[in-house]
């Protein structure tokens, strides 16, 4: 029986309640979008709805992997709305979103695994909202460097594709991904001229070593934008957490990501792949 690990103070989510929080809440309700931040759990809603931020999830809200870490809705997905491109657009016009941060669920269903939806999301989005950056959080495409680089042609300011975990917990915490197909992703966005950004979650049993070595194979494809956070287990069916990582343990992390070569670095306990995401850019 696994030991259950006590959630330290330093973990305490706010949650939101401001007028901002309300009128986002309202906006993403209203055009049936689907959040990242309510669909993850996000510990980091109720702030960035407060600032009128919000990272949206696209082609649907259920994935056709299962990963241990991740509290989205898995099985057969419904097919992708061809409506939701112009909605999500609208949308981040009506928040007036500065910086746009957009992921989806994996769909290994379809011929093209949904890179043409990426590429008609983009497209919407900087045709109605011209100034807006935009960052995009993309799965792994299988590794297949066309479909990367259909992505990478519509030129988002930013491309973000998560490491997750360490080389020798991937196996276990990911359901299909893998962690060289991931680093070949992000050395793929380079090669294109891209801006490319990663994240890790902490407290899954990985070593400080692990982490070191993560950075350099990062580096090494040339990825120097980094997000690191504390995993919490979304639910009992989920992998439990290992360890709670001290914020201390996350600024010394941060000062070694730095030290190495990073040019932008975020790591907290609650920092999360889109946690501040305007100051990558």
């Amino acid at each position: 029986m696994t030991q259950h690990v006590k959630k330290p103070d330093w973990l305490k989510i706010r949650l939101g309640g401001n007028d901002r929080f309300t009128q986002t809440k309202k906006i993403v309700e209203s055009h049936c979008l689907h959040t990242i931040c309510k669909s993850g759990r996000c510990p980091n809603m109720g702030e960035c709805w407060e600032r009128g931020t919000a990272t949206f999830m696209i082609a649907g809200d259920i994935c056709t992997r299962s990963c241990k870490f991740c509290n989205t809705l898995t099985g057969k997905p419904l097919p992708l709305n061809q409506d939701e491109p112009a909605n999500l657009a609208q949308s981040i016009k009506l928040m007036k979103l500065r910086h746009a941060v957009v992921t989806s669920v994996d769909r290994d269903d379809l011929p093209d695994l949904g890179a043409q939806h990426w590429v008609d999301t983009i497209d919407a989005i900087r045709k109605e909202n011209p100034t807006t950056t935009i960052e995009v959080l993309i799965p792994d495409f299988q590794g297949i460097d066309s479909l990367i680089d259909l992505v990478c042609a519509a030129k988002p300011d930013i491309i973000a594709h998560n490491m997750e975990t360490v080389k020798s917990l991937t196996p276990k915490v990911r359901s299909a991904a893998k962690y060289d197909v991931s680093l070949h992703v992000l050395q793929r966005i380079e090669e294109q001229g891209c801006s490319s950004k990663s994240g890790i979650m902490l407290g899954l049993g990985e070593t400080k070593d692990e982490i070191l070595e993560l950075m350099d194979d990062l580096l090494s494809v040339g990825c120097k934008r980094l997000t690191m956070g504390q995993y919490l287990q979304p639910t009992r069916k989920h992998l439990p957490v290992s360890e709670y990582v001290t914020p201390e343990a996350f600024t010394q992390l941060k000062a070694i990501a730095l030290d190495k070569g990073f040019v932008h670095v975020e790591s907290g306990p609650l920092v999360r792949s889109s946690y501040h995401a305007d100051n990558s850019i």
